[in-house]
């Protein structure tokens, strides 16, 4: 999914799966017209669909046996990491806008705060009544199993 980004730096020419002469071993950077790093997926901003932010991508888990990304993290609340907490979105919930520069959820700030969470440190998908719970709580937004 390509970006163009405003304010991007060029680290290669697009759709090019040039290597990171930095990395060594050489390492395949940043992104493709189809692929992208999860280090820049990692903070991105993640808004409702007025456009109000909602937080942001701490991180994303994906599925060992089909190598799909199952959910994205969204860090959400808090201030400075002091009280944040995780909320697990179904992948194929978050779409990529452009203009925003971010993933937009068609998910309501009250949806999102009724959902299952979990806080730093702690790992709720090792639970499997986390993802019944997950699965429960989206309905329709196909989450996968935990």
């Amino acid at each position: 999914m390509p970006t163009d980004l405003p304010n991007e730096r060029i680290l290669k020419r697009p759709g090019s799966l040039e290597l990171d002469p930095s990395s060594g071993e050489g390492v395949a950077v940043d992104e493709t017209g189809r692929l992208i790093a999860s280090s820049k997926v990692e903070g991105t901003p993640v808004f409702d669909g007025a456009g109000a932010r909602l937080g942001s991508v701490y991180n994303f888990m994906v599925d060992k046996v089909s190598g799909q990304v199952a959910y994205a993290v969204l860090s959400f609340g808090g201030f400075l990491g002091i009280g944040e907490a995780y909320h697990p979105l179904p992948w194929n919930a978050l779409t990529y806008s452009v203009e925003l520069g971010g993933y937009v959820v068609d998910i309501d700030r009250e949806t999102l705060n009724g959902a299952p969470t979990h806080g730093p440190g702690e790992d709720p998908f090792s639970d499997p009544a986390y993802g019944e719970r997950l699965r429960g709580h989206y309905g329709g937004r196909k989450a996968p199993a935990v």
